[in-house]
């Protein structure tokens, strides 16, 4: 695991369970690319990192492994798993489904103080943006799609997109500093997501689901673009690095 000594932090007791606790370092240094794709979790290593026992690493990795976050590789053990094209083009379709019904349901359901909590939440995203640190931005969109889903009102739908939750924030983490980004991406992610509100002020679901999804295939599209050039056969084989979408 390369520079495994300053990826992870030692889990120190507090009120929240120790196993949520080591499962939430890992999954946030997997999606904020402090793991690397490819690298190796040793158990031993994450035990002497982590100052944890075996079984709550075991039941961490478990459940990454669940979430498509890590792979189980033979003779290897756990990895972190690979970002492919592929896998972006299958996800950003389940994400601009699973978003659109969420906006759909937000319109129909939500009372007036979500539709405040949602706004707020995406001036902040608005503020994050301005400040550039990838981690701020990450955090606040997180944030809006938490109201987002809140207000939609639906259980299985809040358990359908928990499922996937791992993987579509990476995806959001993968390529901020990315050389080939474009430098208007965040002003068409904020247009988009203004377009969603400004819909949804109206109680108009149809356009709410539209305009969210709009937004999600124009962050596939730029994904797509990036990613594309760092597979084989693509016109660049330069690192994968950070990009919120």
């Amino acid at each position: 695991m390369a520079h495994s000594s300053a990826v992870l932090s030692t889990i120190h007791r507090s009120a929240a369970p120790l196993r949520r606790q080591v499962l939430d370092e890992l999954r946030q240094s997997i999606i904020a690319g402090r793991l690397e794709p490819g690298a190796r979790l040793r158990e031993r290593e994450l035990i002497a990192m982590m100052g944890v026992s075996r079984t709550v690493i075991r039941e961490a990795l478990r459940q990454l492994e669940s979430e498509g976050l890590i792979a189980i590789i033979a003779n290897k053990g756990p990895v972190v798993r690979e970002l492919t094209l592929s896998e972006a083009k299958d996800l950003y379709s389940i994400r601009a489904v699973l978003e659109g019904l969420a906006a759909r349901l937000f319109v129909e359901n939500a009372e007036e103080a979500q539709v405040e909590n949602l706004e707020l939440a995406l001036a902040g995203v608005g503020e994050a943006y301005g400040t550039g640190d990838p981690e701020l931005i990450l955090e606040a969109k997180n944030r809006f799609y938490d109201v987002l889903f809140e207000g939609a009102g639906s259980q299985t739908l809040s358990s359908m997109i928990g499922s996937l939750h791992g993987r579509i924030w990476r995806w959001r983490a993968m390529g901020l500093s990315h050389p080939r980004r474009s430098q208007e991406r965040s002003k068409e992610s904020m247009l988009g997501l203004k377009a969603m509100l400004k819909a949804i002020r109206a109680r108009n679901a149809g356009l709410a689901e539209r305009a969210i999804r709009d937004e999600v295939i124009k962050a596939a599209t730029e994904v797509t673009r990036l990613l594309g050039r760092s597979e084989p056969g693509g016109a660049s084989e330069e690192p994968r690095k950070n990009l919120i979408v």
